[in-house]
């Protein structure tokens, strides 16, 4: 244990963040992603909503702001009623920890799909909500 390292963090998922440079990405994946088939580096974060790892990781991950986008959704597919209302806590929580982050860009599934395999690694959690998926792309700390 460690002081100040919320304790959902693992040290798998710590040692991850820490090994990303500036542009690489990490996908929070939710329950119904198929991280093992799509991650070059998979974290399971079994049981755990993706609300409370966002929370948890932004507050040591910079976002990328040299990028037009640092943060990508699944997009909902055209025709699926589904109104993915977690987005709206995600807005919350980058506004909370990096203001300067920008909007939220929505990705096509398989563009997301594809752009997954790429990422640095894959969060699997246990999230239920749909359309959960969330892309961050990392930024570069500026000392002050």
């Amino acid at each position: 244990m460690l002081k100040g390292i919320p304790s959902i963090l693992s040290p798998d998922l710590l040692k991850i963040l820490m090994e990303m440079g500036h542009g690489d990405e990490i996908v929070l994946a939710d329950g119904n992603f198929p991280g093992a088939s799509h991650a070059q580096r998979l974290i399971r974060c079994d049981g755990h909503a993706i609300p409370e790892l966002l929370d948890a990781i932004l507050t040591f991950f910079p976002l990328d702001t040299y990028a037009d986008h640092s943060v990508a959704l699944m997009e909902v597919v055209p025709g699926d009623p589904a109104v993915p209302v977690i987005w709206d806590e995600y807005r919350e929580l980058i506004d909370k920890h990096d203001p300067q982050a920008g909007e939220l860009r929505q990705v096509e599934r398989f563009a997301f799909y594809d752009r997954a395999k790429q990422a640095y690694a894959v969060i699997a959690t246990g999230e239920k909500a749909l359309y959960a998926n969330i892309i961050l792309k990392k930024g570069v700390v500026v000392e002050s």
